[in-house]
C-alpha cells in the first residue's frame, strides 16, 4: 500500500492504495466519485475520461500516484470548473440516450474547448473520435458542443 495525495475537483485527498492503481478506481472506490465510468479498461472507449490539468485523460490507464501534483476534474466538479455551459448545452440538445458514455463525452468535449475555443466540425469530430457511444448520439454531441461555442464557450 502507498499513500497517494490527489487534488480532485479543487479538494485535497489522501488515499491509501496500491501504488499502481489506476486513477479510475481511486475516484470510484476510494473517493466515491462514480460519475466517471468503467468501459474497456484499455483507454479505447473514453467512458473514463477526466480532465488532468485541463487535458482530457483516460483515467483507466494512468496510475493515480503519477498525478500527485496535477489538478484533476471529474464530471462531478466540471460545473464548478468552467463546464456548466457545456453541461447545459448537453441537456438543451437532449444529447444522451442511455447516458452511460456521456460523462466521458462531456469531459472530452471540455478538454477540446479548453484547448480550442472555436473548433470546426472536423476538429470536433477528430477530437471526439476516441469516445465511443453505443447509442450513436454523435450528431447531438457535436450540436451540444457547437451550442456551447455559440453561447460563449466554457464559463
Amino acid at each position: 500500500m502507498s499513500s497517494i495525495s490527489l487534488k480532485v475537483n479543487g479538494k485535497p485527498y489522501q488515499v491509501e492504495a496500491d501504488e499502481d492503481i489506476p486513477l479510475l478506481w481511486v475516484l470510484r472506490d476510494h473517493l466515491d466519485l462514480v460519475g466517471t465510468k468503467f468501459g474497456c479498461g484499455i483507454a479505447m472507449c473514453g467512458a473514463c475520461t477526466v480532465l488532468v490539468d485541463g487535458k482530457a485523460t483516460r483515467s483507466c490507464s494512468v496510475p493515480a500516484k503519477s498525478l500527485e501534483n496535477a489538478n484533476i476534474v471529474t464530471i462531478e466538479g466540471l460545473a464548478d470548473n468552467g463546464g456548466k455551459a457545456l453541461q447545459d448545452a448537453w441537456v438543451e440538445n437532449d444529447t444522451p440516450q442511455c447516458g452511460y458514455c456521456q460523462a466521458g463525452q462531456i469531459m472530452n468535449a471540455a478538454g477540446l474547448l479548453m484547448s480550442n475555443s472555436n473548433p470546426s466540425d472536423e476538429e470536433i469530430d477528430a477530437a471526439m473520435n476516441g469516445n465511443i457511444c453505443r447509442c450513436a448520439s454523435y450528431t447531438r454531441i457535436r450540436a451540444a458542443i457547437k451550442l456551447t461555442i455559440e453561447q460563449g464557450g466554457l464559463s
